[in-house]
């Protein structure tokens, strides 16, 4: 078990350190990320998604159905009590708020997901994580960009109206679409040929080193700032998001290893898209920075003891 444990996390915070270290020690301007960002959200996560979807087959893919359901409640649950917590408790403003609720409620599937799962679970568990990405693009993505676009909007757009502007704008990003395709392909069970496969591949291989260096390099940008919004922001994170995903997969009995997938993947710490968005609409929130920061770093024990319980059920 701990062989299992250091070899599924160790590689992830190696790499996640590297980016840091680079970060804080100015060798890679750390407030300047976006061509690293564009190269692994654009380039090689889609690809290695797609890759790893098209390849799956169909029996697979059908048994992961619950997956969807239980990850789209546990990050609706707990972006709505994050969200009003920073609303009637903190007395945030709207932009600042939604950043910080996006940051605790939506765990940074697009850089931990693919090398932890795949550490704890084989390459198949790719799936559940390009579904975890689809889910979160779809419900609390839009949602936040909706909150992010109302606080600056100078114009009369509702918002219904709105969220399904966001929503259309998320679906056409390559890491929504790319698995999608992906998924059809497998459904429809045409085969991949093999020279498009290694091109995919090629691009794809460079998926879990570059987004994990990303993640070291934008946690090395943040001040850390600790109150109680901070401490409520990883405690949700860490311990009750996950302990909801595994109170409900035993309450309605989903079978491993859909079950333990579904949990390490809620467990996963809190990820950079609220800070990302935010940065695209001038909102700069230290207490989503902090969140992410000592999310992260307490991700090396309660990630520890998911792995264990989710690989004992297994």
């Amino acid at each position: 078990m701990e062989t299992m444990i250091l070899n599924a996390l160790a590689p992830v915070f190696f790499v996640m350190g590297m980016g840091y270290y680079a970060g804080r020690r100015k060798m890679i301007d750390n407030q300047k990320v976006a061509n690293l960002n564009l190269f692994v959200m654009h380039f090689a996560l889609p690809s290695a998604l797609f890759t790893a979807i098209s390849r799956t087959p169909r029996s697979v893919i059908l048994d992961n159905g619950p997956l969807v359901g239980i990850l789209t409640l546990c990050m609706v649950v707990v972006y709505a009590v994050t969200l009003v917590l920073q609303f009637k408790v903190f007395k945030v403003r709207t932009g600042e708020g939604s950043v910080q609720t996006l940051t605790v409620a939506l765990p940074n599937y697009a850089s931990i997901g693919l090398p932890l799962l795949g550490s704890v679970f084989g390459p198949t568990s790719a799936l559940s994580v390009a579904v975890a990405i689809a889910v979160g693009s779809v419900t609390v993505s839009p949602l936040t960009l909706v909150f992010l676009e109302s606080a600056s909007a100078t114009d009369a757009v509702s918002p219904v109206r709105r969220f399904l502007l966001a929503v259309s704008r998320t679906v056409r990003r390559p890491i929504v679409w790319a698995p999608l395709a992906g998924l059809l392909v497998a459904l429809a069970g045409i085969p991949i040929p093999d020279v498009a496969g290694r091109c995919f591949t090629l691009v794809g291989q460079a998926t879990a080193g570059a987004a994990l260096f990303l993640t070291g390099l934008i946690l090395s940008s943040q001040r850390i700032r600790v109150n109680a919004d901070v401490v409520l922001g990883v405690l949700f994170k860490n311990v009750l998001q996950p302990l909801l995903a595994y109170g409900v997969v035993r309450a309605l009995g989903v079978p491993d290893p859909i079950a333990g997938q579904t949990v390490l993947l809620i467990a996963i710490p809190a990820g950079f898209f609220g800070m990302v968005f935010g940065a695209n609409h001038n909102v700069r929130n230290e207490v989503a920075g902090s969140t992410l920061v000592l999310s992260s770093l307490l991700s090396a024990i309660t990630l520890a003891v998911v792995i264990m319980v989710v690989a004992g059920h297994s």
